[in-house]
């Protein structure tokens, strides 16, 4: 039997779940996709100065994003420590897009934000589940700008601004991110929560996520390993 910690609560906007094989799914990802591929390619006919400069303003506009999603959760009632703490992974590499730019050159926030921010990026948006969905064009263009931004900018930030990948920076991370699980899953107990999905899996069509808690967060652990490394692998190819 799964176990759920969640507390019994009343919840005004239930998720939105959009099927990546529908139209919809299918739609967003190939928008998302080309305004991404877009960008990258953009930066190849830039000078380094402009180059920085537009990955800054992306990042400004993020923040005013994010800082906007919140506050259209507190206006309409919406907003509670049970659903809005940003301790949910990408909310994690949305805030560290947010502000990596504007402070001095750190190594392993970079390589923390590429391999969560892309493949946790990369997942929401092949399974989207929009939680709190209002029925408002800002949330659903908001989920999906602030997913594609945690994919973009750690890919930008290495092809055109020269931050790389270090070796075994892919099983750091992977511990860095297991400390953070240790912290965050009795949060999850204690206040009622499910940030990370670590208290209840969640309500989407992925091949990813099978079997009873906790069961189905060691079979992420498998996969995590897995492509971590991987891309570890290819991306240095590409350097070397």
């Amino acid at each position: 039997m799964q176990i759920s910690i969640l507390k019994n609560i009343f919840i005004q906007f239930p998720p939105y779940i959009i099927d990546l094989m529908s139209y919809e799914g299918l739609r967003n990802f190939t928008i998302t996709s080309l305004l991404i591929i877009s960008f990258l390619w953009l930066g190849r006919v830039m000078e380094m100065d402009k180059k920085l400069k537009m990955a800054k303003i992306i990042c400004v506009i993020t923040l005013i994003i994010t800082i906007s999603n919140h506050l259209i959760d507190y206006n309409n009632g919406n907003w509670d420590i049970y659903e809005n703490l940003p301790l949910h992974l990408c909310s994690i590499t949305n805030l560290i897009t947010c502000f990596i730019l504007f402070i001095p050159k750190n190594q392993r926030l970079y390589e923390f934000l590429f391999y969560c921010g892309f493949w946790g990026g990369l997942m929401a948006i092949l399974t989207a589940q929009i939680n709190d969905y209002d029925g408002s064009m800002f949330k659903y263009m908001q989920y999906y700008s602030s997913h594609g931004t945690i994919i973009f900018i750690p890919l930008f930030m290495f092809f055109h601004l020269g931050y790389k990948l270090t070796r075994f920076s892919w099983l750091r991370v992977l511990v860095i991110l297991n400390i953070l699980m240790l912290i965050i899953m009795p949060i999850n107990f204690k206040i009622g929560s499910n940030y990370m999905y670590l208290a209840e899996a969640p309500n989407i069509k992925n091949p990813l996520v099978f079997g009873e808690w906790p069961f189905y967060i060691l079979n992420w652990e498998i996969f995590i390993i897995i492509l971590f490394y991987l891309s570890y692998l290819f991306f240095n190819r590409k350097t070397t």
